[in-house]
């Protein structure tokens, strides 16, 4: 999985190409997260347009990133969440958890 960073109005968005499936790459994408939170950027958006593939893992990724962001007093929310990763989070009840918007300019305007 990679991650570009990029700043699009007041928000910031994540973009995430390839598989997300946890592990050491977990790891750096908290590390992100809570950096961007300490430098006052607490309007995430995650760009999930190129994420080919979701496990388990990656699902918690998501899941602990969504609680950094709301207890650092921000927000996160998800943008272009393609069909396979739609019906993950339909089948684990997460899809109420998370604010899902088709494009990336519709998440960033909800803020």
């Amino acid at each position: 999985m990679k991650v570009k960073v990029t700043e699009r109005y007041e928000a910031v968005v994540l973009e995430l190409k390839g598989n997300v499936m946890g592990g050491p790459e977990a790891a750096e994408f908290a590390d992100t997260v809570k950096k961007l939170l300490s430098e006052g950027k607490n309007k995430i958006v995650l760009d999930l347009s190129d994420v080919k593939f979701m496990n388990s893992s990656g699902l918690g990724m998501l899941i602990s990133s969504l609680t950094t962001v709301t207890n650092g007093g921000g927000k996160l929310k998800l943008a272009c969440v393609g069909e396979k990763i739609n019906s993950l989070l339909m089948i684990t009840k997460l899809i109420t958890i998370f604010e899902s918007y088709d494009s990336v300019d519709l998440a960033i305007q909800s803020f």
